[in-house]
């Protein structure tokens, strides 16, 4: 108010802690848009990302995407591909994150940890082949752990690293590439290596002479910096390195109103927005306290906060869906509410029918809502490996009520594909108890009925895939070792028509050649 007089050491207080939530909120909107990037979103993410402020928050990016590549090494091509945008306009991340990554990459290679090492390299891999890294640190790789004597881990960890970044290092260093296996070459013929080893090698060599068809350098998907923008960090792993942990902690900083203002005028410029807010240098504190509220989404963090004290403050599903329709939301922020609700449900220590009594209501009240849930089951779906088994619990049933009470359309099932390729062992726990818990809620008899609707036959092909003998066999078995063969009735009729198909044509052909002979 005017011609209030505020100590100073009020202000100084005001501020830090101002700082200090931004600085919280900066790390819980990085790790959450690390953890939800797949190929499909990437693009996506990648703008969300450069809204929040990726120089002071550089240790923090690096230290989400180092953990959940680890956790989920199956992502490390997506993970890089962020990182490579990142690096195109703020080089000073990905020269941060190789830093880390060689650090870690000695720290696993010193204490023999074969599982992080295997982790680590095929990062470091897919950040070569975005060009984020030069080939010199993977020839340094190559050398360091195939040098000396090779024992059977790291004979199987270079095999791992070749085979992800083998196709570009084929198309830069050929004659190096060359060397390289006329070292793995030496080391089967006068190595004592064990069987596994050796067919482990032979296969690279298989892939080397089909020119590594299947496995590319990059994805179509993730090929989305330009050579001309890209900006290659040349490292050693032989170098002295300081990983800066201090950035991954808070301190506060005695010019963060304009660190903030500086960022906002590069995010402008990185995402071609037009500066529309025309700010004199002299703007007072008071003016910077509202810019950076705004850019930390104070009112979506305020509307999360106001979700969850109505969710659990509501005796049952009708009590919370009447008070949560009363809450006001702008366009658009549908999917928080759904979202929410969702967390809310996979916090709980164990599964509670409200939420799915809570989130049927939603999608029998508008399309819009029932939208929302069809997205983040695949979104859900697609991060569940990402989840603790709990979680992963909690969520699979929250889905199977929506789904078994048709306030759901099954064509989301339709996001699944039921291979050994397309599925992870935390994938296959998920659709495991989706479909008990569906084959409980609704009967073994109504469930295949469903599944069986000729309607539904190519949305369901996912599930029931019948394009190959092998991932008919796959699908047969899991639904088999679930408990629920008798959903696979069909396709074990067409597995045995196709088998015998095949029989009959080896007689066929067999007969043919007696007769020439």
């Amino acid at each position: 108010m005017e011609g209030v007089y505020v100590p100073a050491f009020r202000r100084k207080e005001n501020t830090t802690d101002m700082e200090r939530e931004s600085w919280d909120e900066l790390k819980r909107r990085i790790n959450g848009l690390v953890n939800k990037v797949s190929a499909n979103n990437l693009r996506h993410v990648v703008l969300e990302l450069f809204e929040e402020d990726l120089i002071r928050g550089r240790g923090l990016l690096c230290r989400s995407c180092m953990k959940s590549q680890i956790a989920s090494p199956a992502f490390s091509d997506v993970i890089a591909a962020l990182i490579a945008v990142v690096n195109s306009k703020l080089p000073s991340v990905g020269d941060l994150l190789l830093r880390r990554l060689v650090l870690q990459i000695r720290r696993a290679y010193d204490r023999n940890d074969k599982p992080l090492l295997l982790a680590v390299v095929k990062f470091l891999a897919h950040l070569v082949n975005q060009r984020v890294a030069g080939e010199c640190i993977a020839l340094e790789l190559i050398e360091m752990l195939l040098g000396g004597e090779p024992t059977e881990d790291t004979v199987e960890v270079v095999v791992a690293f070749v085979r992800e970044c083998g196709a570009l290092l084929l198309e830069l260093s050929p004659r190096v590439f060359n060397v390289i296996f006329d070292v793995f070459r030496r080391i089967v013929q006068e190595g004592d290596l064990e069987f596994r080893s050796r067919c482990l090698v032979e296969s690279l060599f298989a892939l080397r002479t089909s020119n590594f068809e299947g496995h590319p350098a990059i994805r179509d998907q993730l090929d989305l910096v330009g050579s001309d923008e890209q900006l290659t960090h040349v490292i050693s792993l032989f170098d002295e390195i300081d990983p800066e942990t201090s950035l991954d902690v808070y301190k506060p900083d005695p010019e963060f109103h304009q660190n903030e203002r500086k960022y906002k005028q590069l995010k402008r410029n990185i995402l071609g927005e037009e500066d529309t807010e025309e700010q004199d240098d002299d703007d007072d504190v008071e003016g910077d306290e509202i810019d950076i509220q705004d850019h930390t989404e104070t009112d979506l963090v305020s509307l999360r906060r106001t979700i969850y004290q109505t969710i659990m403050t509501s005796v049952n599903f009708e009590e919370a869906g009447h008070k949560l329709l009363e809450i006001r939301l702008e366009p658009g922020q549908e999917m928080e509410l759904c979202v929410m609700i969702l967390e809310c449900c996979a916090e709980e220590k164990t599964y509670r029918p409200f939420y799915g009594y809570l989130a049927q209501r939603f999608c029998l009240r508008s399309k819009t809502y029932r939208e929302c849930f069809e997205n983040l089951f695949v979104q859900q779906y697609a991060t569940v490996h990402r989840l603790e088994t709990n979680k992963l619990r909690s969520a699979a049933m929250f889905f199977a009520h929506v789904l078994a009470t048709d306030a759901l359309p099954w064509r989301v099932i339709g996001n699944v594909w039921l291979t050994e390729e397309d599925t992870t062992s935390s994938s296959r726990i998920f659709l495991k108890i989706l479909f008990q818990e569906l084959s409980e809620q609704m009967g073994m008899r109504a469930l295949n009925e469903k599944l069986q609707d000729p309607t539904m036959e190519e949305t369901f092909e996912s599930i029931f895939p019948k394009d190959h003998l092998k991932n008919m066999r796959f699908s047969i078995n899991f639904f088999t070792s679930i408990g629920l063969g008798g959903l696979t009735e069909r396709l074990r009729q067409l597995l045995a028509m196709r088998q015998d198909g095949i029989k009959l044509k080896d007689e066929t052909e067999k007969k043919r050649k007696r007769r020439r002979g």
